[in-house]
């Protein structure tokens, strides 16, 4: 699947949005991938995650025993990304500001996988591979639908991306001015 396939199934979904937008890293954009509006849609989601799964398959070298997605974006894609590669799918949650596997217990050695839906700055991916070695697994790789960074988000480990979407983000302080002109929103989930 092609970056431009999968922008048609975000704009098909109504998805792509425009206006002034603070990202869940806390930069700020005018185009948010509002990606609840896709994954509303069973039959997009299941092709997305389809084709990102078929990818990670060729990326990935051996075994894969989980999937796991950072609460709260990534639950649907971790989901269905890990149906269409057999794998049990778990998530990791925030408790006191921290990601936590608060709900499963995985052996020491476990390999798993992350997937995620969008990454901007790559932090929730980051904290995610963090809780998970401190349980002892390892983290061949990362996997998301969309990579906003075009592929400049270090995460620690290598990212499989369906789809490279650079779009601008600046911080608060350096925002051009057409930008600075529109009230800001704030449609992400990491407060949560």
């Amino acid at each position: 699947m092609t970056t431009d396939e999968v922008l048609e199934i975000f704009r098909e979904a109504g998805a792509v949005l425009e206006g002034h937008f603070i990202l869940t890293s806390g930069l700020r954009s005018p185009v948010f991938l509002q990606k609840a509006r896709v994954f509303m849609h069973a039959d997009k989601t299941e092709k997305l995650c389809r084709a990102l799964a078929a990818k990670i398959s060729q990326k990935v070298a051996g075994p894969i025993d989980y999937v796991v997605g950072p609460a709260i974006g990534g639950l649907i894609p971790a989901y269905e990304t890990s149906r269409h590669l057999g794998v049990p799918a778990i998530w990791v949650e925030r408790e006191g500001g921290v990601f936590r596997l608060r709900r499963f217990d995985i052996a020491k050695g476990a390999r798993v996988v992350i997937v995620e839906d969008i990454v901007t700055t790559g932090l929730s991916i980051r904290e995610t591979i963090d809780c998970l070695r401190e349980l002892g697994a390892e983290v061949p790789a990362a996997a998301c639908i969309i990579d906003r960074s075009a592929g400049k988000a270090d995460i620690g480990v290598p990212l499989i991306a369906l789809a490279e979407y650079e779009v601008p983000a600046y911080p608060a302080d350096r925002l051009p001015p057409e930008l600075a002109k529109i009230p800001p929103v704030k449609p992400g989930s990491r407060n949560i």
